[in-house]
């Protein structure tokens, strides 16, 4: 009804569409119909990058995928000799689409290639494809970390930061040669019991079984995941949105003046925005419950007790990468201190190749984007980058 609303009221044939109350009219169906949509899959559109001036062509690769995930390369032309190892972004696995790190792939591709993980939707993975947990998640970072043969720097943003970590010190322990060359760390929960934060208190004092109760749903049909038990991706977007509710409800009420007013410009940015924050995966249920219960709740990884098929994951075995922690001063997602406690716990690894950076002033998606991300971050990660190559 929202959606037939709008399309009447924007008839230019339809005198209402040039009244202060039919414009009133289409802003509020408009903003109601934005904030109950389901929002598709976004596209990157990554087309092309500058380096030195110029501009270069990128091309968007599928290199490498599994049922849960496909491992995209974007490829510059001209530049695969430049003797730089790529760069490997390890997306979160938390309600969100890959896209998310647009803005960090740009911001990388004019130093070096670049690789992502696009996870993919439970809810488009059929039940016949069996599960997903935490330790699938470890498995296939490993399977992917070998694909590069030890060439090729891993830069982890937030929820990552745990397999990647586990599946590094399981390669370690095993003899494996493919290691990465620097392990880059984005404002992940290494240990929460460190400067707790709102969501490290919800999930203390709710406890396992009442997320299994109030979070875990069945997908319906005609999904193609029909039947699979998961955490919906719009449950994760409402605790996001609820964490800073003024902002988004403000940023709402400046969309519907500016759809009043008719200032279009204006209206299309948070249209952008709000494309890519809404648009939201399902995250299947023993990959969910299983990281709340030993990354949140029983903090196995910094007490050196987290198993992963029937093998002891040691932080202490990481010996061969460079190690480098970056978290932001009012990040309310990841407290100060969860990060950067994996440079303590991975005592192998010689302090002359451990960095930290604390970025002044940003939140935890600052960390990982936006202006002081590509001015501040991305320079100190690339000189770590080259001082470890």
């Amino acid at each position: 009804m929202a959606m037939g609303s709008c399309r009447l009221l924007l008839n230019p044939l339809n005198p209402l569409s040039h009244t202060l109350a039919g414009r009133s009219a289409l802003a509020a169906c408009e903003v109601f119909e934005r904030a109950t949509r389901r929002y598709p899959r976004p596209a990157f559109g990554i087309t092309s990058t500058k380096i030195n001036g110029r501009l270069i062509q990128v091309h968007e690769e599928l290199v490498w995928q599994s049922a849960f995930c496909r491992l995209l390369r974007f490829r510059r032309d001209g530049s695969a000799a430049n003797g730089k190892s790529p760069l490997l972004l390890v997306a979160p696995m938390s309600g969100h689409f890959a896209t998310l790190l647009r803005g960090t792939v740009k911001a990388f591709l004019p130093h070096r290639e670049v690789y992502i993980t696009d996870w993919q939707d439970a809810r488009e993975v059929p039940s016949s494809e069996g599960q997903f947990d935490l330790d699938d998640y470890i498995d296939t970072m490993a399977a992917i970390l070998c694909r590069f043969e030890g060439d090729v720097h891993v830069f982890a943003v937030c929820q990552p930061a745990v397999p990647v970590l586990a599946a590094t010190a399981l390669m370690e322990a095993s003899g494996e040669v493919a290691v990465p060359r620097t392990l880059m760390l984005a404002g992940g929960p290494v240990d929460p019991r460190i400067s707790p934060t709102a969501v490290n208190n919800l999930v203390k004092e709710r406890g396992l079984e009442w997320f299994r109760r109030i979070a875990i749903t069945e997908i319906p049909w005609p999904a193609p995941g029909r039947g699979r038990r998961v955490f919906p991706g719009f449950l994760q977007l409402s605790g996001f949105m609820l964490m800073n509710l003024d902002r988004h409800l403000k940023a709402h009420r400046e969309m519907f003046a500016h759809l009043v007013r008719g200032d279009g410009d204006s209206a299309e940015q948070h249209r952008k925005f709000y494309d890519e924050y809404l648009a939201v995966m399902d995250l299947t249920a023993e990959f969910y419950l299983q990281t709340l219960d030993t990354v949140f709740m029983r903090h196995l990884l910094p007490l050196d007790g987290l198993i992963s098929r029937n093998r002891p994951v040691r932080l202490a075995d990481i010996r061969r990468p460079a190690l480098m922690t970056i978290e932001g001063e009012m990040d309310d997602i990841a407290g100060t201190g969860q990060c950067r406690a994996a440079l303590d716990l991975c005592t192998s690894i010689p302090p002359c190749r451990k960095d930290h950076f604390e970025c002044p002033a940003v939140g935890h998606f600052g960390i990982f984007n936006g202006s002081r991300f590509r001015k501040q971050i991305v320079p100190r990660m690339s000189h770590f980058m080259a001082a470890h190559s």
